[in-house]
């Protein structure tokens, strides 16, 4: 089965088995997380979500990517500076995508 599901204000394309990167989720590592927005389902959309279906997964680690550099600066005014991001991610480990028909 595949799925498209939304966490963090991002859209994942997923099936079972697969790993992904995602904003950090408040949940420890080896738990597991249960993602509910899905949008579409082996091809049928939601309007905007599918409300019998979830997506499971296992949360591997925390972590942060690489840096980027955030450079400002104003022409002529002798304006310059410069910051660093390192953006904090999860990553999550796809388990199960299920059908709930009740």
């Amino acid at each position: 089965m595949k799925a498209v599901i939304e966490t963090g204000g991002k859209q994942y394309y997923v099936e079972e088995g697969s790993v992904i990167y995602v904003e950090k989720l408040d949940a420890e590592a080896g738990k597991e997380v249960k993602f509910d927005k899905v949008l579409m389902i082996n091809g049928v959309p939601g309007h905007p979500y599918l409300s019998n279906v979830t997506v499971k997964g296992e949360v591997i680690k925390h972590g942060k990517d690489k840096k980027i550099k955030v450079f400002k600066y104003n022409a002529k005014k002798k304006y310059r500076k410069t910051q660093g991001h390192r953006q904090p991610y999860t990553k999550v480990e796809i388990k199960k995508i299920e059908e709930n028909n009740d």
